[in-house]
């Protein structure tokens, strides 16, 4: 660590939104991402690395907190993230560090009450005088130029509906949905924005400016780029559209039966008008507790949408790192990319997302590069968790880490001394306060999900059936070992507790 900490490296974070682990060139021949690939070959590609919550508030605050969504306060979708909360931006600002997040933060509700208020709520996104003043702090982050729409979707608005503005994109409302925008009908597959005003263009635009000014004014900077494809709406604009020919995909289908052994709401969703309302509780929207068979009708086209929205990001990602690279700071700058989570799309019949812990939505894809440094062209299979990222990121810029993080250091398996550092991830799932509460641990084989007051659960295992289509819950010959891992997901439950301090006396 020596060499670390005699210049203390920049961080360069890329993450995409509801990305499949295998949406990436070099494991998927089907979809185009060279800019990634690249990345991959000249740093470390894992492959068991695992968000915290398959949703986006409770994962993006892991990342930054270094805690777990039981931990840090936001619990579910339409909560926030309490302002209190420590988070890394905070610690590298006080360190000397430029902090800037450009694109998607979504660390509050779309909804603002006197209670928990939210700045990332409606009608306030479409205020844009107030965002032509804001631009932070929030959360850590010294800056903030922000985003929140997916593709058309009326959240447009913030630092990005200004940037359009200023571009004199001054109709930008006819591309994006009623009533922030002028569009009501559903757009599908095809966006007509042009290409030059999509937010990926944004995000990259903004983000190598502060490249440019942090390296002009030799500042430490950690920098987020944060785009918001390839989330559904499944759409994105031409030639990116036509990219793809959807006969010519591998699409995913379900095991006949499969969802047989698995709890209700699985079996539910294959059905044309199911009855959720026993899992409704708080009256909020319910993830993936509909009918998935409507979704599972378009399937072609919405992938070749969705690798079209992968490949025209990893376009402007390339140009990212193509600008950091010619200024310089490549071996100076520790590079991460990955997603908030998953993403099904088709794959046990299921679409999107939901309390469905298959690998699908839970694992997701995650690339290191720090040139001159960390192995170049490695495939690593050590298990890692969100909650990892900040320590591990205070730990390279030879900072303490905080006793009330619960992640661990991952530090000597970037550098390639050590192949593991922890033997098992958790991922929670509280979508409803009781209802919709489910916690998932993962060892190097084994995978179990135990349900809050249920008497069913999953239990695969991941090297015999690695496509996760026999649960073994319910089977008389794995008993002895369902309850081996309930008792490991409490052991790891009382692990993973944080202690704020030491003890410093006997009493």
């Amino acid at each position: 660590m020596e060499a670390v900490l005699k210049k203390k490296p920049n961080i360069l974070f890329i993450t995409s939104d509801q990305q499949h682990y295998n949406t990436l060139g070099c494991t998927n021949p089907e979809i185009k991402t060279p800019n990634l690939d690249k990345l991959a070959s000249q740093g470390i590609r894992f492959t068991s690395a695992y968000c915290t919550n398959p949703t986006c508030t409770p994962s993006r605050a892991s990342l930054i907190t270094g805690k777990y969504p039981s931990q840090h306060g936001a619990w579910a979708l339409g909560t926030k993230l309490p302002e209190t909360e420590p988070t890394l931006g905070k610690y590298l600002s006080e360190a000397g560090y430029k902090t800037t997040l450009i694109g998607k933060a979504h660390f509050q509700p779309l909804k603002d009450t006197a209670l928990y208020p939210s700045i990332e709520s409606n009608p306030l996104m479409q205020n844009l005088d107030f965002w032509k003043k804001f631009h932070g702090p929030f959360y850590g982050f010294q800056r903030v130029e922000l985003a929140r729409n997916h593709t058309d979707e009326f959240h447009v608005g913030q630092h990005y509906a200004v940037w359009m503005e200023k571009k004199g994109f001054k109709e930008w409302r006819n591309y994006f949905r009623w009533p922030a925008g002028n569009v009501k009908h559903q757009q599908k597959w095809k966006w007509a924005i042009p290409e030059k005003f999509h937010y990926d263009a944004w995000i990259a635009e903004r983000t190598i400016k502060f490249l440019k000014q942090y390296h002009r004014k030799g500042q430490n900077f950690f920098l987020w780029a944060s785009f918001l494809d390839p989330h559904p709406p499944y759409l994105v604009p031409e030639p990116w559209d036509t990219m793809y020919d959807p006969e010519n995909l591998t699409i995913p289908e379900g095991k006949p039966g499969e969802h047989e052994k698995n709890p209700p709401h699985f079996q539910l969703t294959q059905k044309e008008n199911p009855d959720f309302s026993s899992w409704r509780e708080s009256g909020m929207g319910l993830h993936g507790f509909h009918s998935h068979l409507p979704l599972l009708k378009t399937l072609r086209k919405d992938t070749a949408a969705y690798y079209g929205m992968i490949s025209l990001m990893d376009k402007y990602i390339g140009l990212i790192i193509d600008q950091l690279d010619t200024l310089g700071l490549s071996e100076d700058t520790i590079v991460i990319f990955t997603t908030d989570h998953g993403h099904l799309i088709g794959q046990h019949n299921l679409a999107a997302k939901g309390a469905f812990h298959y690998e699908d939505l839970l694992r997701v894809p995650f690339i290191v590069r720090w040139a001159g440094h960390f192995p170049e062209n490695k495939v690593s299979d050590s298990l890692i968790s969100f909650v990892d990222f900040a320590p591990t990121i205070l730990s390279l810029c030879g900072l303490s880490i905080p006793k009330t993080m619960s992640g661990v250091d991952q530090t000597e398996v970037l550098f390639w001394k050590k192949e593991n550092v922890r033997k098992w991830v958790i991922v929670e799932n509280r979508h409803e306060p009781t209802t919709i509460h489910l916690k998932t641990y993962i060892d190097r084989r084994y995978k179990i999900t135990v349900y809050f007051r249920k008497e069913y659960g999953e239990l695969f295992d991941l090297e015999n059936d690695p496509n996760e289509n026999n649960n073994l819950w319910n089977e008389p010959e794995y008993k002895e070992l369902k309850q081996y891992l309930i008792k490991q997901l409490l052991f790891a439950e009382m692990e993973k507790e944080p202690l704020w301090m030491p003890r410093v006396w006997s009493a």
